[in-house]
């Protein structure tokens, strides 16, 4: 690990942790910081280290400029996602579907400013209101539904993409993440069925008096944040903004789930979760300095150094790990070469992951 990367990790614990000292740190040490805090998109938290430290903070002026002006623009940015969660979950509630939205919004609000989360598009789980319905009996609807007003959309196994609003992406969710195993993955999906109902009434107040949506539960998030971030894991790669919503999720969720540390082992063994589990714990101890009290597994040193160094490599969603500069043919097998590196650590995961894109791909081209 690099000095600048301790030194990074030192400002996030600075500002998560109100015992932590202001770090040291250098003015030339600043620019390579702050490049780091916007590859892992975690700058509005970063910066706001930065404002704890006060006047005697040797940050360069221009580049305190440039930081400060970006995180007015995570804040505007919030603040515009918000108002359109709450547009979205009214526009299908009055067409008779309930609702939940997934990460993104509902994340923010573990954090003390909810504001400075660097937020993403809209990911919307839709069920209709009173109707049993399957997984694939609820894709033909909403398919039907969006197709109806919005003829050219993208789907995918989970979801469907399209142009609700132009300033601001939305994915309507059939299930809200899937693993790539089948057998993981179908205890997945069935564990997820019968929360979703819960799902879409546990209602939340968004801030400046927006509005309400429906957010996962704390129990829930426990798991399905997990599962997504170990599929993004396999896709492209994950960052650092989705293992701090995991950090906050742990600190909240205390004492607060209805499931104990020995109920969550069973179920992450049963969804074949454990092994990700107890590396997601060394990040959460490595990087954040989370408490063992807090910690939901042992924490896993091997997976979790291979973990971090790729979180740390790529970036968010793997943006910097080089994979997307291939074209589509060659992203293929640098992934299929990438993910044999994990087959050691997550064999099952690892080795289903190309059988299952390239089942996806055919299955997109029958559905589209």
């Amino acid at each position: 690990m690099t000095d600048i990367t301790e030194k990074f990790f030192e400002l996030l614990r600075y500002v998560i942790n109100e015992d932590c000292i202001a770090p040291q740190i250098e003015p030339d040490d600043w620019e390579p910081i702050y490049d780091m805090a916007r590859k892992q998109s975690i700058s509005g938290i970063v910066f706001e280290s930065v404002q704890r430290m006060g006047p005697d903070v040797t940050i360069p002026r221009q580049l305190k400029m440039k930081w400060f002006f970006l995180v007015n623009k995570i804040k505007n940015r919030n603040m515009l996602l918000n108002q359109r969660c709450v547009e979205l979950t009214e526009m299908f509630q009055q067409d008779g579907f309930d609702s939940c939205v997934l990460k993104g919004q509902g994340n923010a609000m573990m954090y003390p400013n909810p504001f400075l989360r660097s937020s993403g598009d809209i990911d919307l789980f839709v069920m209709k209101r009173g109707e049993a319905t399957s997984i694939n009996e609820r894709r033909d609807l909403l398919m039907s539904y969006v197709r109806n007003k919005f003829p050219h959309m993208g789907i995918r196994y989970q979801l469907i993409c399209y142009d609700v609003f132009p300033d601001v992406p939305v994915g309507i969710h059939f299930f809200p993440t899937f693993m790539n195993n089948p057998l993981n993955n179908h205890r997945l999906q069935t564990w997820m069925e019968k929360q979703m109902t819960e799902q879409c009434q546990n209602l939340v107040e968004l801030p400046n008096g927006v509005g309400r949506i429906a957010v996962p539960t704390m129990t829930f998030n426990m798991v399905f944040l997990l599962a997504h971030m170990m599929r993004h894991f396999f896709d492209e790669g994950i960052g650092l903004r989705q293992f701090m919503d995991y950090y906050y999720l742990l600190r909240k969720a205390k004492d607060k789930i209805g499931m104990g540390k020995g109920e969550l082992e069973g179920l992450f063994r049963h969804l074949g979760l454990w092994k990700f589990t107890g590396a997601t714990m060394y990040v959460m101890r490595e990087v954040f300095a989370l408490d063992d009290d807090f910690l939901i597994a042992p924490v896993d040193e091997r997976r979790g150094r291979t973990l971090l160094e790729e979180i740390l490599r790529g970036g968010n969603f793997g943006h910097y790990s080089g994979l997307r500069a291939h074209s589509t043919g060659g992203k293929y097998f640098a992934k299929v070469w990438r993910n044999l590196h994990f087959a050691r650590e997550y064999p099952a995961e690892a080795l289903c992951e190309p059988v299952f894109r390239t089942w996806h791909f055919f299955w997109r081209l029958k559905h589209s």
